[in-house]
C-alpha cells in the first residue's frame, strides 16, 4: 500500500502545474480553435460556418495578405534574428569583463526589457513627436539637416523602422540573461583544451567550443525570442495612437487579431486570426529547436 502511495505521490507535485497549464494554455488553445469555425459577436451564441473565416482570411482579407502579413514576416524576421544575434554578442562581451561592471552593464540592458511595451512606448514617443518640441526633429532641426519637422510616428515611410528599432532596444530580456548564464558557466578546461587541438582565435573559439557547449540557453533565448517578436504588436499602436496604424503601415498579427476581436466584436474571425498566428509561432520555433535542440 505505501509503494502505491509513493507511486503516485509525484502527481500531487504536479497538479498545479497541470491546473494553471490547462487552464490557460490548452483549454483558451482549443476554445480559439473551435470557435475558429464559427461566426460569433460576443452577443449571440456561436453559430458553425466551417471554414468560412479561413477562407474569407486567405481570399478576400486585402488587408491582411497585402499588409498584415508582410509586416508580420518583415517585422518578425529583422526583430527575431538580430535582437537574439544581439543578446549573444552582448552576453558573451560581458562575460569578458570582471563580476563588477559585469553586473551593472547586464542591469543596465536588461533593464529596459522590465518596461511594460507602452509605457516604454512613451518614451519614444516624446522623442518621435511630429512636432517642434520631439526631441529628434529638434535636433536635425538644429543641425540644419531638416527644414520643418517630421511626422515620423503617423509616417508610413517610418513607422515600420521606428517599431523595428524600439523593440530591438527593448529585446534584451530573460533570453540575454539565459545566454549570460550560460556563457558563464562554460568551463575554463574546455577552452584550454580546444586551444591545444588547434583552435586559433575567438570567433573559432565561439563557433566551435562557446555555442556548442550552451545549447539549452541559445535554444531557450530562440524561443523566447520567436515567442517576443510575435507578441510585440502593441508596440506600433502605442506608438502612433490608432488601430488600425496610420495606411496599416505598423499594422502585424496581433493588431489584426485586436481589430476583429475587441473593435469589431468579430470573434470568430478573430479566432482564426489567431490559429493562423499559432501556427507560424509553432512553426518558428521549430526551426529554432531543429538548430539548437537535442540531435538525440
Amino acid at each position: 500500500m505505501n509503494n502505491k502511495i509513493k507511486d503516485k505521490s509525484h502527481w500531487v507535485f504536479l497538479a498545479p502545474y497541470i491546473v494553471f497549464f490547462s487552464t490557460f494554455i490548452i483549454i483558451p488553445v482549443v476554445a480559439a480553435i473551435l470557435l475558429s469555425f464559427t461566426y460569433f459577436n460576443a452577443i449571440e451564441a456561436p453559430s458553425l460556418i466551417g471554414l468560412a473565416n479561413y477562407v474569407s482570411l486567405i481570399t478576400q482579407d486585402e488587408v491582411f495578405m497585402q499588409k498584415v502579413l508582410p509586416n508580420t514576416l518583415t517585422f518578425a524576421l529583422i526583430v527575431g534574428p538580430g535582437g537574439y544575434i544581439l543578446s549573444f554578442l552582448l552576453a558573451w562581451l560581458l562575460a569578458q569583463i570582471p563580476k563588477g561592471p559585469r553586473t551593472v552593464l547586464a542591469l543596465v540592458i536588461y533593464s529596459p526589457s522590465m518596461t511594460a511595451g507602452v509605457a516604454m512606448a512613451v518614451v519614444w514617443t516624446i522623442i518621435f513627436s511630429g512636432d517642434q518640441t520631439g526631441y529628434l526633429n529638434s535636433i536635425l532641426i538644429t543641425l540644419g539637416i531638416l527644414l520643418e519637422p517630421i511626422q515620423w510616428l503617423q509616417s508610413p515611410e517610418y513607422l515600420m523602422k521606428i517599431m523595428i528599432f524600439v523593440t530591438l532596444w527593448g529585446s534584451m530580456g530573460v533570453g540575454f540573461l539565459a545566454m549570460l548564464s550560460g556563457v558563464l558557466n562554460i568551463n575554463s578546461e574546455i577552452y584550454e583544451a580546444g586551444y591545444i587541438d588547434g583552435i586559433k582565435n575567438r570567433f573559432q573559439e565561439i563557433i566551435y567550443i562557446t555555442i556548442p557547449s550552451m545549447r539549452p540557453q541559445m535554444l531557450f533565448g530562440a524561443v523566447m525570442a520567436v515567442v517576443g517578436t510575435f507578441q510585440a504588436g502593441a508596440i506600433g499602436v502605442a506608438l502612433s495612437g490608432a488601430n488600425p496604424t496610420p495606411q496599416y503601415a505598423g499594422q502585424l498579427m496581433v493588431n489584426h487579431l485586436e481589430d476583429y476581436g475587441f473593435i469589431r466584436y468579430e470573434m470568430g474571425y478573430a479566432a482564426a486570426i489567431s490559429v493562423v498566428l499559432l501556427v507560424v509561432v509553432y512553426g518558428f520555433s521549430k526551426v529554432a529547436w531543429k538548430l539548437f535542440g537535442e540531435k538525440d
